[in-house]
């Protein structure tokens, strides 16, 4: 048993033959469209037009599908004002193409351990020279080489005021003096 669609709509339901013999007296194919389900469906239509609309159909979701990439900028304490302005200007570019941004705070050595508040103050240096409107994804956080934030595009501008990134655990670790 079959449930038999055409492009008028449901005929109903029938046993495989008698759909094969309604599709030949139409001049019709007769495609099986949901074979999963209960009963199976299949529709008399005509094979090449069917073909045709569902190759279109994926052409055109493959044209509207826009693959988002995460861009990096890694930044470090001692980068100049210059290059900030230069690496917020490129990462405004890739939010307006509507990727992904994750910023790096690269802290080499020692600075690992420097005032948390401090290495905040710095990450809100070159959020606040983003001209793009932009809302944080991932809330900032201590990576193994620094500290990383991810921004994507917003509807509206979040502002950051020197140091007041979100806070997140960003702490460093207890060294212990003998």
């Amino acid at each position: 048993m079959l449930r038999v669609i055409d492009d008028d709509g449901s005929l109903g339901n029938m046993s495989t033959t008698d759909a094969i013999k309604l599709a030949m007296e139409r001049g019709l194919d007769l495609i099986e469209i949901s074979p999963n389900a209960t009963p199976p469906v299949a529709k008399i239509t005509d094979y090449g037009r069917f073909q045709y609309t569902t190759q279109k159909k994926d052409r055109d979701a493959r044209a509207k599908a826009h693959v988002t990439e995460t861009k990096n900028v890694q930044v470090k304490i001692g980068t100049s004002e210059r290059d900030l302005e230069l690496k917020a200007k490129k990462a405004s570019e890739w939010l307006r193409e509507s990727h992904r941004v994750k910023l790096d705070l690269f802290l080499p050595g020692r600075t690992k351990y420097m005032e948390p508040k401090f290495l905040e103050e710095r990450l809100s240096r070159i959020l606040n020279l983003i001209s793009e409107d932009y809302k944080v994804a991932e809330e900032p956080k201590k990576s193994p080489k620094g500290l990383t934030i991810v921004i994507e595009r917003g509807a509206k501008r979040k502002e950051v005021s020197e140091g007041k990134v979100k806070k997140a655990e960003v702490t460093a670790p207890e060294v212990e003096t003998k």
